[in-house]
């Protein structure tokens, strides 16, 4: 499954919901027809359960959704703070240079001077931009998902190149 983002709050007194997407484009989401839920985000796919989407809108500066059953206020504070995903096969394939978080977790880091930084361990929204959470074993390193810090991902190879120094 891959996690696309959590609900945060009821919307209103109809059973909308606002949710915090964890990407850039969450109205490519409309093309599908369903979203999954969970109250965990590492349960197995046979534990999340899916629901009809029937609209997803921007709203100020977030988005709101609306799911098939979930028809007032009440049924919406009952998801709580869920997060919700899909099937890889039900998404939208990504564009150029564009990624699922899901895809970078695991890949390999090196910075410009070949040298290994690490694993990519976790993804942090920041409002700003993501954030990657490296690990090499002995430290963790956060670094900016940027186009100054990030030169390339290779998803064929397994591998983020960056413009980071190792003592950083």
């Amino acid at each position: 499954m891959i996690v696309l983002g959590r609900i945060v709050a009821p919307f209103g007194v109809q059973g909308w919901l606002r949710i915090h997407p964890f990407g850039d484009d969450p109205e490519a989401w409309r093309k599908m027809s369903q979203w999954w839920l969970s109250a965990d985000a590492e349960a197995p796919a046979e534990n999340w359960k899916a629901h009809d989407l029937e609209a997803i809108k921007l709203h100020g500066d977030g988005v709101v959704a609306k799911l098939a059953g979930i028809d007032g206020r009440d049924a919406s504070e009952a998801l709580g703070r869920c997060y919700f995903g899909a099937p890889r096969e039900a998404l939208p394939p990504p564009t150029k240079d564009e990624y699922y978080w899901a895809d970078l977790i695991g890949l390999a880091v090196v910075n410009m001077q070949e040298l290994p930084l690490g694993r990519v361990k976790s993804l942090i929204e920041t409002g700003a931009n993501e954030v990657l959470v490296v690990d090499d074993g002995e430290r963790e390193r956060l670094l900016p998902f940027v186009d100054h810090v990030v030169k390339a991902v290779v998803l064929s190879d397994g591998l983020i190149r960056v413009d980071w120094d190792a003592d950083w």
